[in-house]
């Protein structure tokens, strides 16, 4: 019994030996990380999928085409003259009232009546195939990464809910013009210290997508918001 159990402990550890460890290659991908403070914290690579895809503004278009149209949707509604309540009767008789010959009180003339040609509710049901939004948002972060527009802060999380704090930031960083910030999930505190700040949106990772990216000028990402990046 001993001999065949250290036969099958040589066993295991030849293929222990044989499996080689698994080296992930640098995709040539780097960006400068900082602090809170605005000040280096080192460097972060990304990932080449999601950062390093080639121009194809097409796709990119398509895709702006699509959110643009379900972001814009037409709220406004107005009644036509057979939703407006009341005018089953006719409001006076036909003759002897030298009054005109009105049939309902529901008549675009009247006032308080149906509206003619008036703005619709309409909600548009355009959809994009799930493969085109994650490879629109990918050309979307490639072409702000080309850019440079793209700032990556290494303790954002974790920061203390002063709006102080996060103006600080952006003047170091000198930032001009709509910045979208990224993190990784719901933070009240980022939240907190965020929402008086102009031209400014927050967004988690999870419901970032291309249209959202290309209608804003800077991308600030958590770093935890960009390792989930994949």
């Amino acid at each position: 019994m001993p001999i065949k159990k250290a036969a099958n402990v040589s066993k295991v550890t030849k293929a222990v030996k044989a499996v080689k460890p698994v080296v992930q290659k640098s995709t040539g991908l780097t960006l400068q990380l900082v602090d809170i403070q605005g000040k280096p914290a080192g460097t972060l690579s990304l990932s080449k999928d999601m950062f390093g895809q080639k121009p194809n503004s097409k796709l990119l278009a398509q895709a702006y085409r699509v959110y643009f149209a379900k972001d814009n949707q037409r709220m406004a509604h107005t009644k036509t003259r057979g939703e407006v309540r009341g005018g089953g009767k006719k409001p006076h008789r036909q003759k002897g009232t030298g009054r005109a010959r009105a049939g309902s009180i529901r008549s675009p003339l009247w006032v308080g009546g149906g509206t003619t040609f008036g703005p619709r509710y309409h909600v548009k049901t355009i959809t994009l195939p799930q493969k085109i939004k994650q490879k629109s948002l990918a050309l979307a972060l490639s072409q702000k990464a080309k850019d440079g527009n793209i700032k990556v802060v290494s303790s954002l999380e974790g920061v203390t809910p002063k709006t102080k704090v996060i103006a600080g930031l952006f003047s170091k960083l000198g930032l001009s013009g709509k910045t979208l910030l990224v993190i990784s999930a719901k933070n009240k505190n980022v939240s907190l210290s965020v929402r008086n700040l102009p031209n400014l949106t927050i967004e988690t990772v999870q419901n970032l997508n291309s249209y959202k990216v290309l209608k804003n000028t800077n991308l600030i990402f958590s770093k935890e918001a960009v390792v989930k990046l994949k």
